[in-house]
């Protein structure tokens, strides 16, 4: 069987897929072990436990849908229609968190590459701050900065909900939770506050790491490729 591209890299078969989801997804664990500034330890430990309810349904509905019978799919409703709608809430869920967690517990200072890429792009960091900041107070769901791997650019993304406004082949580099689980606890219904947390203990050396790791400064034209 021919092989075909994933994330730039040649994949020998469409088994990879499959064999991935079948084997299920695992609990990432929880590596946070200190109250920060404006997000408490407490809240941050409930909020992991729905983190890994969406792990346990994503599995538990790729395997149903492996089972479902497909022969009775309906858009008004099946089975199998609801299976697939609410694996995306499920997969989303899963992976925006995991891209969450490892953003909290840091010193709140930009720095590095991904700083060269937000000025280059949005034209000062304070602009970037000031557009993201109005992305996530705006949402009802989340607030993302993500590498576009169409025009090599990076751009904020709302969500109003983790299947509603999830933009294709873009890679999340920032994803602030705005729903309200994520600032209740710490916060009430002050939204403001949460961002202003969540900016203050924002761990930039992990999201340095993270647009190293995927070779995202060279791509977006942040040396010299002549």
């Amino acid at each position: 069987m021919p092989g075909f591209l994933w994330r730039g890299k040649k994949v020998k078969n469409k088994k990879y897929m499959s064999n991935k989801i079948s084997k299920g997804y695992e609990i990432e664990p929880l590596k946070l072990d200190r109250d920060l500034e404006g997000i408490s330890l407490k809240s941050v430990r409930e909020h992991k436990k729905l983190y890994d309810v969406y792990v346990k349904k994503t599995n538990e509905i790729q395997k149903k849908i492996n089972e479902a019978d497909k022969s009775a799919a309906n858009a008004v409703y099946s089975e199998i229609g609801e299976l697939k709608r609410q694996e995306t809430f499920a997969v989303n869920g899963m992976k925006l968190h995991e891209a969450y967690f490892p953003l909290l517990g840091g010193d709140g200072k930009p720095k590095g590459k991904i700083l060269e890429m937000i000025e280059k792009d949005f034209g000062s960091y304070e602009a970037w701050k000031e557009d993201f900041t109005a992305t996530g107070m705006s949402a009802r769901g989340w607030a993302v900065l993500a590498y576009e791997w169409k025009d090599n650019r990076l751009h904020n993304y709302g969500m109003d909900a983790q299947n509603v406004g999830a933009i294709w082949d873009a890679e999340p580099i920032i994803a602030m939770d705005m729903y309200e689980h994520a600032f209740f606890m710490d916060h009430g219904t002050d939204k403001k506050a949460y961002v202003e947390a969540f900016f203050k203990t924002l761990n930039w050396d992990y999201v340095d790491s993270f647009v190293e790791k995927h070779n995202l400064y060279k791509r977006h034209g942040g040396v010299n490729q002549a």
